[in-house]
């Protein structure tokens, strides 16, 4: 077991802890791979030799230093190559690192379902079902040329290596992907499309309020829906202009939610992150005659100076929405 995965548990509003968080696993290994907004990849081959330990028991050096220097907690997986790591990542929990052992991959993945798999969507899980392979091992054992038929050459080929345990990932040195993300999960799968987009809201105003926090803009944002079947869905939209206004990520949140046409889907939660970070000073605001607009603006100026001298609950989330 040579890569680990690992996710820190950071409360809500405190992803600018990552980088800090980040270092600490540099310390054993410069081969360190970002997963915003609070988890990482790091390849151990070196640290292993260097310092006579193998990967769990680093691991569990890397979460007492967790814990001590940060007050942070982290759930940890272990794994061969990327892809096990992540998996076992799913079954491990605090205070134990799930590892899956070199040998063992193929045996590990046997018993799961393939919409587990990453890389397998709703759509190629249902494929795969409606043809009675449903989990791993099933898909390990069909012949490549049966997956190639359903999926198409090169998926087919990369699922039947993948079910059988090949991995040919590798942990790619990121550092700190220039992006920030907000989450809202329900408390209970959601039908309720209003629910959906007040969720947007608050996740939009949030993004917002954080970029104008560190002088940036963004010029893409992203929306995961995740649903009860642990699928997700991923859709992108490049800004019309690089933004941190917090009315034009809503309305971009909002037409990338109406485009997917949900009908009656049970959302366990919505994620907006905001990418192609830059600094708020390169940006430019095409003028609008719109005293909405405006008021708006100069509203949100007023709530960031609350934020600021009162912190992130001095101003409610949905208070801004014009």
């Amino acid at each position: 077991m040579t890569i680990l995965c690992v996710r820190f548990q950071l409360p809500p509003m405190y992803e600018a802890a990552l980088p800090q968080l980040l270092g600490l696993l540099e310390e054993f290994t410069p081969v360190v791979e970002a997963l915003p907004p609070d988890g990482a990849l790091a390849d151990l081959r070196g640290a292993e030799r260097y310092f006579g330990r193998d990967a769990v028991e680093l691991a569990s050096v890397i979460r007492v230093r967790a814990l001590a220097l940060y007050g942070v907690d982290c759930v940890i997986g272990a794994g061969p190559g990327p892809m096990p790591a992540r998996m076992a990542l799913r079954d491990a929990r605090p205070g134990l690192t799930r590892a899956v052992p070199e040998g063992g991959v193929r045996e590990y993945l046997a018993g799961k379902p393939v919409a587990a798999l990453p890389g397998v969507g709703a759509a190629t899980a249902r494929t795969l079902c409606e043809y009675g392979l449903d989990t791993l091992g099933r898909v390990a054992a069909a012949p490549l040329s049966t997956l190639q038929r359903l999926l198409g050459a090169r998926a087919g080929r990369e699922l039947h290596e993948k079910a059988n345990g090949v991995d040919r990932g590798r942990v790619v040195p990121n550092g700190i992907s220039r992006s920030l993300a907000a989450e809202r999960p329900f408390d209970r799968d959601e039908l309720d499309p209003g629910r959906h987009r007040r969720a947007l809201l608050s996740a939009a105003e949030e993004l917002g309020a954080r970029l104008r926090a560190v002088d940036k803009v963004c010029r893409t944002l992203t929306l995961t829906v995740r649903y009860a079947d642990r699928s997700a869905t991923t859709r992108s939209r490049t800004l019309k202009e690089p933004t941190a206004h917090s009315a034009a990520l809503t309305r971009a949140a909002y037409g990338m939610y109406e485009a997917l046409g949900l009908q009656r889907a049970r959302v366990r939660s919505v994620l907006l992150r905001a990418e192609g970070l830059t600094p708020a000073e390169r940006a430019s605001h095409q003028l609008t005659f719109d005293p909405v607009d405006e008021k708006v603006r100069r509203i949100e100026e007023v709530a960031d100076r609350a934020r600021a001298k009162f912190g992130p609950r001095a101003v409610m989330p949905g208070s801004l929405a014009a």
